[in-house]
């Protein structure tokens, strides 16, 4: 059974890199030429409401199954063009069942040097897609966006931020990331900051192949 579940988070582990990986050279642009366009995350105080369900969605997750996280973790990738541009980091965190099944991501996706950052959460596929994803810190106010892409790994929403934002998740103690399933349900996972966050932000990029051999923790 131990041995099981190692190799399930280690599975996880590694398909989390080669996602995180894709997800850096995607934005890579978009960071790049967006520096003069910084606006911040919408506020939206309500809850989303349930709206009719996507298509492909897979069964909600029971609630009460032990959950456990990544730790918060850095991970950079060279930007080709222009070639002395700095490298896209992103540091992440993951939420999955004990089984290494996916349940929600949290990513900062920035670049040194540019103000403009990118705050990308994912949730599984089998989530309502019109109330998007919410993201409260401690007793702020939610944040919302609307879902940007989905792909077989999960559904993507994307929040435009900034360094105020960063300073936030660096001093704040727990961030909720929230969507709605197909019953209707809001599905919640909460995901420690503070100091744990802010380590992994402001140290060295981990290696990916040592990334990728770090098993998920409670």
């Amino acid at each position: 059974m131990n041995r099981d579940r190692t190799n399930a988070r280690a599975g996880a582990a590694s398909g989390m890199a080669r996602r995180i990986a894709t997800a850096a050279l995607l934005v890579g642009a978009g960071i790049a030429t967006g520096a003069a366009q910084t606006q911040p995350p919408k506020q939206q105080p309500a809850p989303p409401q349930a709206q009719p369900q996507a298509p492909q969605g897979a069964p909600a997750q029971p609630q009460d199954l032990p959950v456990v996280y990544t730790p918060w973790t850095k991970l950079c990738t060279p930007v080709q063009n222009p070639p002395q541009a700095k490298p896209i980091c992103v540091t992440v965190k993951e939420a999955r069942l004990e089984t290494g099944q996916f349940l929600a991501g949290a990513a900062l996706v920035e670049q040194e040097g540019v103000e403009r950052k990118l705050f990308r959460i994912t949730l599984p596929l089998g989530m309502q897609i019109g109330p998007g994803t919410r993201v409260v810190v401690d007793q702020d106010q939610p944040l919302s966006a609307q879902y940007a892409i989905c792909t077989q790994t999960g559904c993507l929403s994307e929040y435009q931020v900034n360094a105020d934002f960063v300073k936030k998740l660096k001093g704040g103690r727990q961030m909720l990331v929230q969507g709605i399933n197909l019953q209707g349900q809001a599905a919640s996972y909460p995901m420690p900051l503070g100091t744990e966050f802010a380590k992994a932000n402001e140290g060295p990029p981990t290696d990916p192949a040592t990334f990728e051999k770090t098993p998920a923790r409670r």
